[in-house]
């Protein structure tokens, strides 16, 4: 298994309609063979000091997969594709950490 952490940033204030978009494509994503877990987070309200905010234009996608090959079908599959193509004008930047579980 590998898990993929997802930093989106959003233009100022595009943050809810990419993840309008993102909740739309989800299905699709959770119909793929492979995958375990994949949903947007966003910064929780209540925490304290402890936490470092990501802030009103960004989230993380929280993934896992059950294989580096199953992640590679994800990132190829059409759905995505599309996804990519309605969200790209609005998203400013991204970081993808794919990660090994340190057992």
């Amino acid at each position: 298994m590998i898990h993929v952490l997802a930093i989106i940033t959003t233009k100022p204030g595009m943050r809810d309609a990419v993840l309008e978009a993102f909740r739309a494509n989800m299905p699709a994503v959770h119909a793929e063979d492979g995958c375990i877990e994949y949903g947007p987070a966003i910064d929780a309200e209540g925490v304290g000091a402890i936490q470092t905010k990501l802030g009103p234009d960004s989230f993380v996608v929280v993934e896992k997969w059950e294989s580096p090959a199953h992640l590679a079908a994800h990132a190829a599959a059409p759905h995505m594709a599309a996804y990519g193509a309605k969200v790209r004008p609005m998203i400013e930047g991204r970081v993808i950490h794919v990660l090994s579980p340190a057992g």
